[in-house]
């Protein structure tokens, strides 16, 4: 028979120092991957100072940017967004002048995606403020380390969205 201790509540437990024991969120890709997106979201908002910028609104232009004539079905899947978001997202950048939609002359229900010079102008300014957001992150990783990174990232990224599509 084993028996059970009882802790002793009276007793205060000091907070654990340093790194603490994730237990089974160690083995979950998305907790690990999300915790240093929430870091890496919460201080580029606060360099962006705009609270009227989305989240996903820098991804979301640098796709059309590099991705001309980018359909919106595309680009939420690309995003990861669901429909809804991605179109608050575009009504926001469409409001500012960064982006347009244009309508497909093959299928009305279809718009394309365009960058503005506009929305390069900004693009090119929240480039700068992504990189110094992250240049501490970068910085950890050797050069061969991110390549692997970027790798290793792709690959998970192509084996969830074959899952879920």
């Amino acid at each position: 028979m084993t028996s059970t201790v009882t802790p002793d509540l009276s007793d205060p437990v000091a907070e654990p120092e340093g790194e603490i024991d994730l237990g089974v969120l160690s083995e979950i890709i998305g907790f690990r991957i999300r915790r240093i997106q929430n870091h890496l979201s919460r201080s580029l908002s606060a360099l962006l100072d705009d609270p009227d910028l989305r989240p996903g609104v820098f991804s979301t232009l640098a796709l059309i940017a590099a991705n001309p004539g980018l359909s919106q079905k595309t680009l939420s899947r690309e995003v990861g967004f669901d429909k809804a978001s991605v179109v608050a997202i575009l009504d926001n950048m469409e409001a500012r002048g960064w982006t347009r939609r244009q309508r497909s002359t093959t299928d009305r229900r279809r718009h394309h995606l365009f960058v503005t010079p506009e929305g390069e102008k900004a693009l090119e300014k929240m480039t700068a403020l992504v990189r110094q957001n992250e240049a501490e992150a970068h910085a950890t990783l050797t050069s061969e380390e991110q390549a692997t990174l970027g790798v290793l990232l792709d690959k998970l990224y192509r084996a969830v969205a074959a899952a879920r599509d």
